[in-house]
């Protein structure tokens, strides 16, 4: 492999130093090259040292494969000196037959770079035929009448050798009565004559016998002879006489055989037998007599095979004509054979590169060839031509050859290999054409980066996922072959931090499968994003990047967060005072709230669990504001205790729980006397055995109205709302002051307390519950087992087990009406149905307001303190709700509902102003005792 580059890398020099240094020998190139040898030289002579003719040194001979190449391959060249040698017999009368110019066309090949050279080699007659005569006897007849002078014409003989190796004189042998006369033709033909020197005698000498010798030019110069027997008839004075001395016509070369060519007559003014004429063809070429026919009796002449131009051009005959006595007369006809267009041109592909290079520039010869018509003029004139399709185009060189190179870009990835089809057409009418088609093959290189299938990459993965587990493919393809399309994967940057991220993500560099190789959490990580490459193992190797962006799907792994109610610093509640006036609509406090996921997962629903006086307040379902929903009556309790249920949109939901301690009073003074009064709880045993009295009762006077009444109250019994339960006689007891812990967050159950203060201590009940709740229905707690439970011992604080049940499943229709579209939480004018927050700057909003009221209650300076009228948020707030205690939930909490203020809540009351200005808040907590 690496012998193969060192010699390419060479070729390519030679080729870049053969550019440069054509001009010099361009003319040479232009030139033809021409040798002289004599025909039959043995094999190996030696022609001419062709590698000096053309400019090359001996080392380029073998270097740049110097080669000769023709139709018919009769020399070669010596690999190690140049010289242009015979290679097989040379026999001009075979090659060239009665061309007087016999010239051999060769093609010089070379390469490093491919060009070729043409060279013609004259081929020399010499002296290797001896004349022949046709006959070896020649009989004539001649009437003693002929006077002296007469000229009789004798068959001439032939030499296939040419110029001065052909035939150049006739002799006899010495005799008294004829002489020998040489005539020469026009066309240098030389034809023997017998001359009557002196009357013949045919009672005297009957017959006569000459020997006729035909010599040749050569030297030595070769002879042949022929025997001549004369005979003397009888006088005959008018020999034939021809229409015409010389016949002269052309015909094409597509007569039918057998069509007439011409008609020859001769006449003769004697009568009889001696008037008698028949026509002979004489000094004619055997090739000649077989192409054509005369008719001995017409003198018609017609053509026995096809006629060829490409064969022979024209045909030249001796008729003669004979009468009965004996005499006789010649005349010559000459036939033109016209050239009809009646042969297709050739293409001879004399090279061809195995393969090309893709990225080759254009201009560079990837074959040589040639063609041929065997026809002449502008039949024979050949123009080639590609396919408008191909990068390729022709250029004529000489003599009909012709380069085909490139013109254009060549790609493999987008055409493999081109089957180049070249037509060569002539100028006849019609033009015949002929094509023949190459296949040429392109070799690849690494032209071609990775292209990955998209321009960038989202992927969504939930949060919690499992280690190793793969989270997306990216895939990418390059139309190279072998190693220039073979294709591996990294990842090269990241907005993480380096030394992180292998514990974050990893790819496989095969199959471009990206691997989680932790666990996401969306609250730590939202999104993260990855620069990954494509790389090719080419030479030089060629790359693509691509970005990955991985979003960290939310999953409902966090509960809500109450933020208000909270308990105290001290760990005692809170309570609200409400105008004994308040008219339904009156806006008492808002439950806040928060949720650590994002998204649906997020979205707060508020729900009543528990009420002292079902029906008294309302909840807004996704503001969490209470609202008072009727008056207050004379028989309504002025403490009133209220649970309410927090609850995200997850599936399955999580939720937490929040008392809201509601004190009915105009002052905070007159609110402690309220907290400080409870009344005597109820004796269960008591009332039980009443009922028990009177069902006895009743059953003795009637069974059937006993059963009745049996039926009701187990129906009573078990249909009672819960919240009824807490506030039975009985079940409900005093304790001394305890500090009340905080409400536990998590998934409902939740355990809840209940805070109320005596009028003449200050001290608090706390009220346990284990009721699962149920959302449907705002129930605390029932009569079943996880009902509340009385609490005892005096001032310890008497705790229970509490038996859990599953929580029921949730609504999971989260859909809304037109109206109920997540908008801003103040667009629906506080409609308790309240819709969800439309975007993330509504959330912000509210958020900001939260915390803005808190900062309010912080400095002292909020309107919504202890003045008439307001509502006591900044008792609510008070300095243990500061800033520092909010978490920033701004990037994914949703907190449903209205956002108005408080402050303008307090708008919607009757405008009384609720006696003392110090607000309408208090934290239940230890006193003195009495």
């Amino acid at each position: 492999m690496g012998g193969s580059c060192t010699q390419t890398r060479l070729a390519d020099r030679r080729q870049v130093l053969f550019l440069f240094l054509l001009p010099l020998f361009y003319p040479a190139l232009c030139e033809q090259i021409r040798y002289s040898i004599p025909e039959e030289l043995a094999k190996g002579s030696v022609v001419g040292n062709l590698a000096r003719d053309l400019g090359l040194s001996v080392l380029d001979v073998s270097a740049r494969k110097l080669r000769v190449s023709a139709e018919k391959l009769l020399f070669n060249v010596d690999a190690e000196s140049g010289d242009l040698l015979v290679k097989d017999r040379i026999d001009r009368e075979q090659i060239c037959k009665e061309r007087r110019s016999c010239e051999l066309q060769l093609e010089a090949v070379v390469e490093n770079p491919l060009n070729i050279f043409h060279i013609i080699v004259v081929v020399e007659d010499i002296n290797d035929h001896a004349p022949q005569f046709d006959k070896k006897e020649i009989h004539l007849d001649i009437f003693e009448s002929v006077s002296a002078g007469a000229r009789i014409s004798l068959d001439p003989a032939t030499d296939p050798d040419i110029n001065m190796n052909s035939i150049k004189d006739y002799q006899i042998n010495p005799n008294p009565y004829f002489s020998l006369m040489v005539r020469v033709n026009s066309d240098g033909g030389r034809y023997p004559e017998l001359s009557l020197e002196k009357p013949l005698d045919r009672e005297e000498q009957r017959s006569h016998s000459l020997i006729l010798t035909a010599l040749d030019g050569g030297d030595p110069a070769r002879s042949a002879t022929a025997q001549i027997e004369i005979s003397v008839k009888d006088t005959n004075d008018n020999p034939p006489v021809f229409s015409q001395d010389e016949y002269r016509l052309s015909v094409s070369e597509n007569l039918p055989p057998g069509s007439s060519v011409l008609l020859v007559t001769a006449t003769d003014q004697d009568e009889g037998a001696n008037a008698e004429i028949n026509y002979y063809f004489r000094s004619t070429a055997q090739s000649t007599r077989h192409k054509f026919s005369l008719d001995e009796k017409t003198g018609m002449i017609k053509n026995n095979q096809s006629l060829d131009f490409e064969d022979i051009e024209r045909y030249t005959m001796e008729v003669e004509a004979k009468d009965g006595g004996g005499l006789s007369s010649q005349c010559k006809v000459i036939i033109d054979i016209l050239d009809e267009n009646d042969n297709i041109p050739e293409i001879i592909i004399t090279s061809l590169s195995d393969q090309i290079l893709e990225g080759s520039l254009p201009g560079m010869v990837v074959a040589l060839f040639k063609t041929r018509d065997r026809d002449s003029g502008g039949n024979g004139e050949v123009t080639c031509h590609v396919g408008r399709d191909v990068p390729f185009k022709i250029y004529s060189s000489s003599n009909n050859y012709y380069k085909l190179v490139t013109d254009g870009d060549l790609d493999r990835e987008q055409t493999l290999e081109y089957n180049v089809t070249i037509t060569a057409t002539d100028r006849g009418k019609p033009p015949l054409s002929s094509s023949t088609t190459i296949t040429l093959c392109i070799t690849d290189i690494n032209d071609n980066a990775p292209v990955f299938h998209q321009a960038s990459y989202i992927v969504h993965v939930g949060e919690n996922n499992p280690p190793g587990a793969s989270i997306a493919q990216v895939s990418a393809s390059d139309p190279d072959l072998g190693p220039n399309g073979y294709v591996s994967y990294s990842i090269v940057a990241s907005d993480l931090e380096p030394r992180a991220l292998s514990s974050y993500v990893s790819v496989n560099p095969q199959s471009g499968v990206v691997f989680a190789q932790r666990a996401f959490d969306h609250e730590q990580l939202r999104a993260f994003e990855l620069m990954l490459q494509a790389r090719d193992h080419g030479s030089p190797a060629l790359s693509s990047n691509v970005s990955l962006l991985v979003l960290v799907g939310d999953r409902n792994d966090n509960a809500p967060r109450v933020l208000y109610p909270a308990l105290g610093p001290d760990g005692s509640a809170l309570f609200d005072t409400v105008p004994r006036a308040a008219q339904p609509g009156y806006l008492v406090t808002k439950v806040v709230a928060v949720d650590a996921d994002s998204g649906h997962n997020a979205w707060l629903s508020y729900h009543v669990l528990q009420a002292s006086e079902p029906g008294l307040f309302s909840v807004g379902l996704h503001t969490g504001e209470v609202r008072t929903a009727r008056a207050l009556g004379d028989r309504d309790a002025a403490r009133q205790r209220l649970l309410v249920a927090v609850r995200d949109g997850g599936q399955p939901p999580l939720s937490a729980t929040a008392t809201l301690l509601l004190v009915f009073a105009d002052s905070l003074q007159e609110a402690l006397p309220d907290l400080s009064d409870r009344p005597s709880p109820s004796d269960p045993q008591a009332e039980l055995q009443f009922y028990l009295v009177v069902a006895l009762a009743l059953i003795s006077v009637l069974f059937l109205l006993a059963v009745i009444l049996a039926v009701a109250l187990h129906l009573r019994r078990s249909s009672s709302p819960a919240a009824w339960g807490c506030f039975k006689p009985g079940l409900c007891v005093k304790s001394g002051p305890v500090v009340p812990p905080n409400y536990s967050e998590g998934t409902l159950p939740y355990s809840y307390n209940l805070c109320v203060a005596h009028t003449g201590k200050t001290e608090f009940n706390f009220l346990r519950c284990s009721e699962p709740l149920h959302p449907p229905q705002d129930i605390v707690c029932g009569d079943s087992p996880g009902a509340l439970i009385p609490l005892h011992s005096g001032n310890d604080l008497a705790t229970h087990p509490e038996t859990l049940t599953p929580q029921a499943p949730p609504n999971t229709d989260w859909r809304f009406s037109q109206a109920q579209r997540p908008g801003t939480s103040g667009s629906q004018n506080g409609d308790e149905t309240g819709t969800w927050p439309n975007n993330q700057f509504d959330t912000e909003m509210l958020q900001a307001m939260i915390l803005a009221s808190a900062s309010e209650a912080a400095d002292g300076s909020s309107t919504l303190g202890g003045g008439a009228g307001t509502m006591g948020l900044s008792a609510r707030y008070g300095p243990q709700f500061t800033l520092q205690h909010v978490p920033d939930y701004r990037q994914n909490v949703y907190i449903p509902g209205s956002n108005a203020t408080l402050t303008n809540a307090a708008g919607k009351r009757d405008g009384k102003a609720p006696a003392g200005g110090n607000g309408n808040k208090k934290k239940s907590g230890k006193k003195e005792k009495k």
